[in-house]
């Protein structure tokens, strides 16, 4: 798999603090050969996963923030939240810490387009 990237702007999240500087670039192009034609398309293809990406193209946010918005769980919503940084169309932003000391890793967008070649090799 490969990608290629333009950037462009976007901006941050959660209230009481102050927004995160994420920039998503224009646009991901990722060619993906045979073998990563099925992965790929999966994990876009999930209703929950385009869900996440609508909340996502809006702003970043962690993955409480996301399943709030979306109506899942935090678990459902963690493993999509990994499929797509796998797959390159989302990225940590920022590492934030909840009320209770917690570690959680903000994500936005990698792109505001995600475009899919088919390589023929």
């Amino acid at each position: 798999m490969s990608f290629e990237t333009e950037s462009t702007a976007g901006q941050g999240l959660l209230r009481r603090q102050t927004a995160t500087d994420h920039v998503p670039n224009g646009i991901i192009s990722v060619s993906i050969d045979q073998d990563d034609v099925r992965n790929t398309l999966e994990v876009v293809s999930s209703k929950t996963a385009q869900e996440i990406l609508t909340v996502l193209t809006d702003e970043p946010h962690p993955a409480s923030g996301v399943a709030e918005k979306v109506g899942a769980s935090v678990q459902n919503v963690t493993y999509h939240l990994n499929r797509l940084d796998d797959a390159g169309i989302i990225t940590p932003v920022e590492t934030r810490y909840s009320k209770k000391g917690r570690e959680m890793t903000v994500y936005g967008v990698s792109s505001e387009k995600l475009v899919i070649e088919f390589d023929s090799n």
